[in-house]
């Protein structure tokens, strides 16, 4: 299962960003481009592990955005975008964002008490933007029935669970700067 995924992944070129060592693919950064046979390998994934029970996606801008794309049209369900600038619009929570290799503000818009969201993601590391992100999206009178990562790398996962937040994902990575190694994969 996830063969082209797996494939696609042991062929990533590393770069170095300090002293993270950064994989370039087509799910986390849309180089080099992203084909649809993957993106449809991809969706049939997230959807057999989804819960089903949710009437809106989240993701977070940018490479968040095919994947809810594809599982939009698939379900037929609406998406939001988590953007990284400000639209001023009512109800917009900011939050911080903090990944491995950078830190900046995110906005959410279109959040409603009593709307259940599935969270699509490209790639979890450390974790700290979804915990901001659930809590917000509660705060506001959600029920977050899933999160969905296609590409775990580093301890987020783990940091969540801790924390009593489940995250599912589709494959688990290690990166070093000799290439991309496959830990573990969703069956």
């Amino acid at each position: 299962m996830l063969e082209l995924l797996k494939k696609s992944l042991l062929k990533a070129p590393i770069v170095r960003r300090g002293d993270y060592s950064y994989f370039i693919h087509p799910i986390s950064d849309g180089i080099p481009q992203l084909e649809p046979s993957l993106l449809d390998e991809i969706t049939d994934a997230i959807l057999a592990m989804s819960t089903g029970s949710f009437d809106k996606i989240f993701t977070i801008e940018a490479m968040g955005i095919p994947l809810a794309t594809a599982i939009s049209m698939r379900t037929g369900i609406p998406f939001t975008i988590i953007r990284k600038r400000p639209y001023g619009l009512e109800g917009e929570i900011e939050l911080s964002q903090k990944t491995g290799y950078s830190k900046g503000e995110l906005y959410v818009n279109n959040v409603f008490k009593g709307d259940r969201i599935l969270i699509l993601d490209d790639v979890i590391s450390t974790g700290g933007t979804l915990i901001d992100l659930k809590k917000a999206l509660e705060e506001a009178g959600a029920v977050v029935t899933d999160i969905i990562v296609v590409i775990e790398r580093g301890n987020g996962v783990s940091r969540l669970k801790d924390m009593g937040i489940d995250v599912k994902t589709l494959v688990r990575i290690d990166v070093t700067e000799k290439g991309v190694s496959i830990e573990g994969i969703y069956e």
